[in-house]
């Protein structure tokens, strides 16, 4: 075989490579679970919070009249 036909037989073998690569599949399927992560996260901090700041109010009245 000539130098050439090496070659073009390593690109058509590296794109190849290229196209059966999962390494962005990968990267979008965590890019997706981190955002779900973080939106559960949000929902929960913001309906906690609101229990959470009505409870030291409450501790804060019930102390200031001690």
């Amino acid at each position: 075989m000539t130098s050439l036909m090496v070659s073009m037989m390593a690109f058509v073998a590296g794109v190849k490579d290229r196209f059966s690569s999962e390494k962005g599949a990968t990267a979008t399927e965590y890019s997706l679970l981190v955002g779900l992560i973080a939106l559960v996260i949000v929902a929960g901090v913001t309906l906690f919070g609101k229990n959470l700041n009505t409870f030291f109010s409450d501790l804060a009245v019930t102390v200031g009249t001690w």
